[in-house]
C-alpha cells in the first residue's frame, strides 16, 4: 500500500474547483479515483490492472473517459497556471511522443477531426507543443499530428502567451511572421535564425541558455508513461493524460 499514490487533502481542495457538478447520484469518492487515475497514467499499466485499492477498474476508466471528453483536466491545468506570475520570460518549443500501435490501428472515422498521428523517420509519432515560464512550469499545451510544422503550434499558442518582456525558442521558430506577432505583443524574441538566412539574426546568447528548462520540462512530463507512449486513438485523452501528468507534476 505504501507505494501507491494518493492526493492530500490541500491538493484535492485545489482539483475540486474544476470538478463538475454531480447530478442525480453522488459521485464516488472523488479522492481514491483521481489518485486511481494519476497512478494508472503514471506507470503506464491497463486499467484492469488497477490496484484494488482505487476501487473497480471500470469506475476509474469510466470517470477518465467522461471527465476527458469534456476537458476537466485540461481546464485543471489551464486553471491553475493562471495563478503562475511570471513578468518577464516564457518558452515555446515542441516534442515528439511515440504512438503505440493500439493508437494507430483501425482507420479514424469519416467526418471526425483526425486523430493527429503522423509518420516521421522515428515512426509513427503525435507531436506536442507547450508554452512554460522561465522555471520551467507548463503554461499552455497544444498536441498536432507529428509531421506538423513548428509553426502550426507557434500559432496556435500565440493568443495564449502572458505579457511578458522576452520569448525564448530555437531556431524552429525562426520566421518573420512569428517575430513580428510577438513584436505586436510587446515581448521581444530570442530566437536565433535559420542557417539559410542572408542576414544574421542577432540574439541575446546568454539568455537562450535558459532555454534548457523546457527541455527538462519535457523530460518530466515523459517520465509518466501513458505522455511519453501514446495508448489511446481519442486525441483528447491523449491531451488529458499529459495536462493531468503537468498538474501534478509541477502545479500541485
Amino acid at each position: 500500500m505504501s507505494d501507491l499514490y494518493w492526493l492530500t487533502d490541500e491538493q484535492m481542495a485545489k482539483l475540486a474547483l474544476f470538478f463538475p457538478k454531480s447530478h442525480g447520484k453522488p459521485r464516488v469518492d472523488d479522492r481514491r479515483v483521481l489518485s486511481g487515475i494519476i497512478f494508472i497514467n503514471r506507470n503506464g499499466l491497463r486499467w484492469r490492472d488497477a490496484p484494488a485499492a482505487y476501487g473497480p477498474h471500470k469506475t476509474l476508466y469510466s470517470r477518465w473517459k467522461r471527465w476527458s471528453e469534456k476537458g476537466i483536466f485540461a481546464r485543471m491545468m489551464a486553471g491553475l497556471a493562471t495563478n503562475h506570475g511570471e513578468k518577464t520570460t516564457v518558452m515555446i518549443d515542441a516534442t515528439y511522443l511515440k504512438a503505440h500501435r493500439t493508437a494507430t490501428s483501425m482507420a479514424a472515422k469519416k467526418g471526425g477531426g483526425g486523430r493527429l498521428i503522423g509518420r516521421t523517420k522515428g515512426g509513427m509519432n503525435t507531436k506536442l507543443h507547450a508554452i512554460c515560464d522561465s522555471q520551467g512550469r507548463p503554461l499552455d499545451l497544444f498536441v498536432t499530428a507529428g509531421q506538423v510544422s513548428d509553426y502550426i503550434g507557434a500559432r496556435a499558442l500565440l493568443g495564449s502567451l502572458p505579457n511578458v518582456k522576452w520569448l525564448l525558442g530555437d531556431r524552429g521558430y525562426d520566421a518573420d511572421w512569428f517575430r513580428e506577432a510577438l513584436k505586436d505583443k510587446g515581448i521581444r524574441a530570442c530566437i536565433p535564425g535559420r542557417k539559410q538566412r542572408k542576414t544574421l539574426i542577432k540574439y541575446d546568447k546568454r539568455r537562450y541558455k535558459r532555454r534548457n528548462r523546457i527541455e527538462i520540462m519535457f523530460g518530466r512530463l515523459k517520465d509518466s508513461r501513458r505522455v511519453t507512449t501514446r495508448y489511446g486513438r481519442c486525441p483528447e485523452v491523449f491531451l488529458s493524460a499529459i495536462a493531468l501528468a503537468a498538474t501534478v507534476i509541477y502545479w500541485l
